[in-house]
């Protein structure tokens, strides 16, 4: 008994397999097109979320140690929501930093891969705490957020400590860890900008 299927259907249920590498070698580049899309939007997320969580774990902790520093040497009574030092003009500064951050990561994605660049923010972060913090803690009672307009009775010239090499370490300090957390986060247009809002160390 002859088989009802024709020759035409057999040959394509039993491609030649010449014909099947051809089929598969035209699948291979759409194929591989699309692991790399994968890819590269799994390492934007990886990046994203890395860069984004060191930021604001490095704006955190900024903000929260200097109101703690300052409730430590002036008490707690003695201090405002204003030592955590975050102005209208500060937000606008961040909020400029953070938009700048999304749209070169949709738009220049490679721009954010520079981990060397990141790293050397991450490093630029670090010292930029360390000096602050060091200019807080030597001055202590002497080192308010507030500008002062009049002597008062234990605000004393500082000349010791850090004060030795540096004038003016709170200023240097906040300065080189705001530059820093636009360099890690690879954002080239506010690590130029000199966008810090001045306050009194």
């Amino acid at each position: 008994m002859r088989s009802s299927i024709s020759p035409g259907r057999a040959a394509e249920s039993n491609p030649n397999p010449g014909i099947l590498l051809v089929r598969l070698g035209g699948g291979i580049p759409a194929l591989l097109g699309l692991l790399q899309g994968e890819m590269a939007e799994a390492a934007m997320v990886y990046t994203a979320s890395r860069q984004l969580s060191q930021f604001i774990f490095a704006v955190a902790f900024f903000h929260s140690s200097e109101y703690a520093l300052a409730a430590f040497f002036h008490g707690r009574s003695n201090v405002t929501l204003s030592s955590l030092l975050i102005s209208k003009q500060y937000v606008v500064a961040m909020v400029c930093a953070l938009l700048e951050y999304a749209i070169e990561i949709l738009l220049f994605p490679r721009l954010k891969e520079f981990w060397w660049v990141s790293n050397i923010g991450l490093v630029t972060i670090l010292i930029g705490e360390l000096i602050r913090k060091a200019a807080v803690i030597t001055a202590g009672r002497s080192f308010t957020h507030l500008i002062r307009k009049y002597h008062e009775g234990h605000h004393d010239l500082v000349t010791h400590g850090i004060y030795r090499f540096v004038r003016h370490p709170g200023y240097s300090g906040f300065f080189i860890w705001a530059t820093g957390t636009q360099i890690m986060l690879c954002n080239p247009v506010a690590s130029l900008d000199n966008y810090h809002e001045p306050f009194d160390p």
